[in-house]
């Protein structure tokens, strides 16, 4: 499953030059994990207020490949690369319409509430399993 997520650069998000700081790259697709996993029926909130787990990136590899400008109406795409028991890798992109601007591949896991690694949590398999 590929999840979209639309959204528009806004002056905060650009630089002197008009173009959208490098960093802000790096916001666009936490976002559009969140709704990745929120599409998936995933409540973030409730995994740390139940169980006390959170989710934290471990990688990232990303290009920076054009420049979005202010005003821009973007796409964020999530997809599915793999998933293990103790980590999700994703394959993410923020597009302009065909063209691609910035591409990732994120690797993320699940720590307790003492900060330690843990395996997924099984709805969160099951969820990906079933999509």
């Amino acid at each position: 499953m590929t999840h979209t997520l639309p959204l528009r650069v806004y002056y905060e998000d650009t630089d002197l030059a008009g173009i959208v700081y490098y960093a802000n790259y790096l916001k666009f697709i936490e976002r559009g994990r969140s709704e990745w996993l929120r599409a998936l029926g995933i409540d973030q909130r409730a995994m740390k207020e139940q169980d006390g787990q959170v989710f934290a990136v471990r990688r990232v590899e990303a290009d920076y490949l054009r420049p979005a400008k202010f005003d821009d109406l973007l796409n964020v795409t999530t997809e599915l690369a793999q998933a293990t028991p103790a980590r999700i890798v994703l394959d993410q992109a923020v597009k302009r319409g065909s063209d691609t601007l910035f591409t990732a591949r994120v690797t993320i896991v699940c720590l307790d509430a003492n900060g330690r690694p843990t395996r997924i949590p099984t709805i969160v398999a099951q969820a990906i399993a079933a999509n």
